[in-house]
């Protein structure tokens, strides 16, 4: 669409309009809305409009219709195309070379409706001018063409909608059209487009995206500029050699049938003779670089004083359970084993090593020792009043073992006044492992755990070896009721209340390849996390922490000042006030806290636009893990954090023995009047819990082993 092309419209709609810029910034226009219309080749969902922009800017509008929010696939790639715009600005905004893209104006993910704004551009669809480029113009289509490939390739981009009609033509420049049907590379290819131009793997959604999916399309489009005609759906066209223009593309296999057999976008402009500017461009600086070299700096620092602190003992200890093999004499070398000598008595047998010593099951609440003990069997009713269990005469065993599943027990050192209840599994299930989220009030801890659970209620464990059960159905069932469905259907849910006892908040039984164990998590008010209390004291003997880091608090990053405002929240050098309470609280050996840590930079969508943050939010949590990625992404965020905030907000690395940190966002949204107008879109919550799990042991494998080391 043309700004050239606009009749005026009786029908505009005067309004502001505000919005974000690629760089963060807000800013609002008087505009004037004009009538939709379908953007030829554009997705369904999508609508598009001109708009005018103050005294006359004209720009072109891609909105998310109301009727359409309801289908998270739509919002998803709407924000994928967002976010595509918002690369391709920051890295080539200021580049001349990139106008081969139409350059993107601003954008509102929250609007009622939400929307990106592009600059309109001139020129035609490039179909219009089949048969009439001039030799100059044929070259130039080609180099414009797989340069604009090479620098999407350069930010993990596949735009997936170069076609003659879609690409437009101004006499000078090609420019590739809104980057609405994009995916990163790597992701897994989504079915899309139309042969010939869409090449056969990306009509099929078979396999994983890959640059050269574009490279198929750019050729298809050459070819029916240059042939008048399209090429073949799934190859070559059979007289390619026709058309001299073609040699390079043809010889460089652009017209192969799968990707691993076209060539790469840098190749290609080599063969075409064509300079490369990001050849040619030197590196511009990492603002990270320096964060990240301290992230390097502490955790050598630890491994260091780790492995000196170890005692020798330990080490021996670790070596009684290896026996080398007898040593054989030199006469048995020299005769392959016969000796005319009198036989060696055979070695004594090497005694075994002792079993490994079981550490009793600890109440959670009062950390003392607790054994099952069928005498102290209680159900709990409606209003959480115990009554006694008496499973003496139960004897069909799946009756009994149903009645233990929903049965506890009364922890023996607790008052009578003050009862403690533990869930029967808990205490016949291997050793529980007890996970507490610690943030302050508002950091979203309550949301990243219904996240959590509603991701592995929905079977998100089962692509690393784990199934989950209920530790206990009727608490299970109670929480996702009142916690888990609340927020997919959009609502905020209440902040946790301040207690005079911690009890856990859920619990499941997580069975791998190293057997099951119960997970227990705990989720306790800010404020009660802040004071050295009485509820705070089941603290000591918690196996693993979840660090929930707020944003808005921690980054002093002036585009999450809006967000401060609306949400009364302010940016604060002295980090976290429950991190501080409860790594002061928790014992340590030596100078760190043995047990396993992760920090969860929650809120992550807030700042998805930023490189760092978009490398690991914009995809899916792997199905494959290993300790590398795990590390990567830890340093990343400890140098995003300590670049944007003060070093207080990264304590609990610093405190922790192992800890690993990661990006996510619990809801993905914004709340606007105690709901998610847009529904929440949880990303990688899992990570933190993946991590803990390593760390544990839960997941264990030679390529996890030193996880958060």
């Amino acid at each position: 669409m043309t700004s050239g092309d606009e009749r005026a419209d009786t029908r505009a709609e005067k309004v502001e309009l505000e919005f974000s810029t690629h760089g963060g910034e807000a800013v609002r226009f008087a505009a004037l809305l004009h009538g939709d219309r379908r953007a030829p080749g554009g997705p369904a969902p999508l609508l598009v409009r001109p708009v005018t922009l103050g005294e006359g800017w004209r720009v072109l509008q891609y909105r998310l219709p109301a009727a359409a929010q309801g289908d998270p696939a739509a919002y998803a790639a709407f924000e994928r195309q967002v976010s595509a715009g918002v690369a391709l600005e920051r890295r080539y905004g200021t580049e001349r070379y990139g106008e081969v893209f139409t350059r993107l104006v601003g954008f509102d993910l929250e609007a009622p409706e939400p929307f990106v704004l592009y600059r309109a551009t001139d020129g035609e669809p490039i179909a219009r001018r089949q048969g009439t480029l001039t030799v100059a113009e044929q070259q130039q289509v080609i180099a414009q063409l797989v340069l604009a490939v090479r620098l999407l390739d350069h930010v993990g981009l596949v735009h997936r909608a170069i076609t003659p009609y879609t690409v437009r033509w101004d006499g000078t420049h090609v420019r590739l059209a809104e980057p609405y049907a994009v995916l990163r590379t790597g992701e897994p290819r989504a079915a899309y487009g139309t042969a010939p131009w869409a090449s056969p793997e990306q009509r099929e959604g078979a396999g994983t995206t890959d640059t050269r999916d574009d490279l198929w399309s750019v050729a298809q489009l050459v070819y029916f500029l240059l042939a008048g005609r399209p090429g073949a759906a799934s190859g070559p066209p059979p007289d390619l050699r026709e058309f001299r223009r073609l040699a390079a593309l043809d010889e460089g296999g652009a017209f192969a049938p799968y990707a691993d057999g076209r060539p790469l976008a840098a190749d290609l402009m080599r063969l075409l003779n064509v300079a490369d500017p990001l050849a040619a461009a030197s590196s511009s600086a990492d603002p990270l670089s320096r964060a990240r070299a301290e992230f390097d700096a502490q955790r050598a620092k630890k491994r260091q004083e780790l492995n000196r602190g170890q005692e020798p003992e330990e080490h021996w200890a670790e070596a009684a359970y290896e026996y080398p093999p007898p040593r054989r004499s030199l006469r048995s070398w020299l005769t392959g084993g016969a000796s005319a000598a009198a036989p060696e008595p055979p070695p004594e047998p090497a005694p075994e090593p002792p079993p490994p010593v079981r550490r009793p099951t600890l109440c959670p609440h009062c950390l003392l020792p607790v054994s099952y003990d069928e005498s102290r069997l209680v159900t709990l009713d409606s209003k959480k009043v115990a009554n006694p269990l008496d499973l003496s005469a139960e004897r069909r065993p799946m009756h009994r073992q149903d009645a233990l599943r929903q049965a506890y027990q009364t922890c023996p050192h607790a008052p009578s006044a003050a009862p403690h209840y533990l869930p029967v599994p808990y205490l016949t299930n291997g050793e529980p492992l007890t996970i507490a989220l610690v943030g302050s009030s508002a950091a979203g801890k309550s949301h990243l755990l219904a996240a959590m659970l509603g991701e592995i209620e929905q079977g998100a464990l089962e692509p690393y070896g784990l199934k989950s059960l209920p530790l206990n159905p009727e608490t299970h069932r109670e929480f996702l009721r009142d916690r888990v469905q609340p927020l997919h259907r959009g609502k905020v849910l209440e902040r946790t209340g301040q207690a005079s006892f911690a009890h856990f908040t859920d619990g499941l039984l997580i069975t791998g390849p190293a057997g099951t164990r119960p997970v227990v998590f705990f989720d306790l008010a800010g404020e009660d996390l802040a004071q050295n209390g009485e509820v705070t004291s089941f603290l000591m003997g918690v196996g693993a922490f979840v660090f929930v880091l707020d944003p808005l608090r921690a980054l002093r990053l002036r585009t999450l000042d809006p967000v401060r405002a609306r949400t009364r929240l302010q940016q604060r050098d002295l980090g976290d006030e429950a991190f501080t309470t409860v790594l002061n609280r928790v014992p340590r050996t030596g100078p760190y806290i043995a047990a396993p840590a992760a920090v969860a930079l929650n809120k992550s969508d807030l700042v998805r636009f930023d490189p760092v943050v978009d490398r690991w939010l914009g995809r899916a949590l792997p199905v494959s893990l290993d300790e590398e990625t795990f590390r990567a992404e830890s340093r990343d965020v400890y140098a995003f954090a300590a670049h944007h905030g003060s070093p207080a907000w990264l304590k609990p690395f610093d405190d922790c023995a192992r800890c690993t940190l990661h990006f996510v966002a619990a809801t993905g949204a914004q709340e606007r009047g105690g709901t998610f107008p847009h529904g929440v879109r949880p990303r990688r919550v899992l990570a933190p819990l993946l991590s803990i799990f390593a760390m544990c042991g839960l997941l264990p494998a030679a390529e996890l082993s030193e996880v958060g080391t």
